[in-house]
């Protein structure tokens, strides 16, 4: 017989720092829409770690994202993942995902980090 598991309640409230490689994600994407294709790629991200579909950019990120043009979009991002209360009564859902860039000097040895808010 399988045994039932105890399921620990999800922590609601969390942020995490992700890297995420955009290369890859891009790869065979047309030129003329590979920044519009990369916020997608950030937001289809963002929905399956925190598994919340209300996935909001922050502008610092997706100014970020756009800096070098259209067609020339950084090759990795460093990203933080916050999952927040929606304050507003009448959503659809009560959590939402804020995504917003983290300053990085190099991505050599970076993992997935807990940030303690």
């Amino acid at each position: 017989m399988a045994e039932e598991r105890e399921r620990k309640p999800k922590a609601d409230i969390v942020t995490r720092d992700y890297s995420i490689h955009m290369s890859k994600r891009l790869y065979g994407v047309t030129f003329k829409k590979r920044a519009p294709r990369a916020i997608r790629e950030i937001k289809a991200f963002a929905t399956k770690t925190m598994k919340t579909s209300d996935v909001r950019i922050d502008t610092t990120l997706n100014k970020f994202v756009w800096s070098q043009g259209v067609k020339n979009v950084p090759t990795r991002i460093r990203v933080r993942l916050s999952r927040r209360r929606n304050e507003d009564e009448d959503a659809k859902e009560k959590l939402y995902t804020l995504v917003s860039h983290v300053e990085v000097k190099d991505f050599k040895g970076l993992q997935t980090e807990t940030v303690e808010a």
